[in-house]
């Protein structure tokens, strides 16, 4: 008969499993990753921050992505360096730890979403309706829309917590390298029918809402873009929404992989390899993309250079 603890405040976490021989380059290789997330996205958004040329709409509302990797990722990376250091029978983390460290992953997944549909309204009005921009992007409906997309995130992902805060514990084994909503729910002994139907109903909200609302903006972009004889129009529109697409791409086929993966126990160490790159790859390519697109970035960047040059030479 199996032994069960009920509603213990200490878990274990399974965590990442590697050989010994391979425990320091995982480890150096999360380390350079993490450092790598921290340091362009803190660049982003200082560099929009002082530069008055990059307050514009569309730099202020990318500069939520920046924020969300760095939250995601510094909750969940450090801890997942510690644990890969240490043995099976030490990697262990107080419930409220685990419950905090869940709803902020799934706040890193759900905003990413959200924010990038406010970034592809943004683009939508500027070149669907250029005469306009000025007086629909000002600041208030900047400030409307990052609120809206932190705030509908935050209700999705409380609910879905609060859903599996109300039971009952009686394992003890996180199979997971860190902590999220599914993870939790399974060390539960009561009926998970309403958190799998909502979990569900939460998924297909949000992918569809995602994915129904890049198509929609993006035909009508590219209808605009087909019948205009604009040409600085049309390259304008390519350059910003290619760059807003590879970054929704990535992120998209990220996640739906993980959520894929979670159906089929036997690929369990795929689906964590695979929810660590979800935090990684995003965080790390984001800014790149986006700076390497950015003329008005290019600008300030060389400007910079420049004038470091002048400095050093006198």
């Amino acid at each position: 008969m199996e032994n069960f603890t009920y509603n213990s405040l200490t878990l274990r976490l399974e965590g990442l499993k590697v050989t010994k021989v391979s425990v320091y380059p995982v480890f150096f290789f999360l380390f350079f990753s993490y450092m790598l997330i921290m340091f362009v996205n803190v660049g982003i958004v200082v560099l929009v921050f002082i530069d008055k040329s990059l307050h514009q709409p569309m730099y202020l509302l990318f500069c939520n992505l920046p924020v969300n990797d760095l939250v995601g990722n510094s909750i969940t990376l450090p801890r997942l360096l510690v644990d890969i250091l240490r043995p099976p029978s030490e990697r262990l983390i107080s419930y409220y730890e685990c419950v905090v460290q869940a709803f902020t992953t799934h706040m890193f997944g759900t905003t990413s979403h959200t924010v990038l549909m406010i970034m592809a309204f943004d683009r939508y009005v500027a070149i669907c309706n250029p005469l306009r921009y000025s007086t629909i992007m000002t600041n208030n409906m900047v400030v409307k829309l990052t609120v809206s997309a932190w705030g509908v995130a935050f209700v999705l992902v409380g609910i879905l917590l609060g859903l599996t805060i109300r039971l009952n514990r009686c394992r003890t084994l996180i199979m997971n390298p860190f902590c999220d909503n599914a993870s939790l729910f399974k060390l539960s002994c009561d009926s998970v029918f309403i958190n799998n139907v909502y979990g569900l109903t939460f998924t297909v909200v949000l992918f569809t809402a995602s994915i129904g609302s890049m198509v929609l903006t993006y035909t009508k972009i590219t209808v605009v873009c087909l019948t205009s004889k604009n040409k600085s129009l049309n390259s304008k529109a390519l350059k910003t929404c290619s760059t807003h697409l590879f970054v929704y791409l990535i992120m998209v086929l990220s996640g739906l992989f993980i959520i894929i993966l979670h159906r089929f126990p036997q690929y369990s160490d795929y689906r964590k390899q695979s929810a660590i790159l979800f935090h990684i790859i995003p965080g790390s390519l984001n800014p790149i993309i986006y700076g390497v697109q950015s003329k008005e970035i290019h600008r300030f960047l060389s400007s910079l250079f420049r004038s470091r040059k002048t400095l050093a030479s006198l």
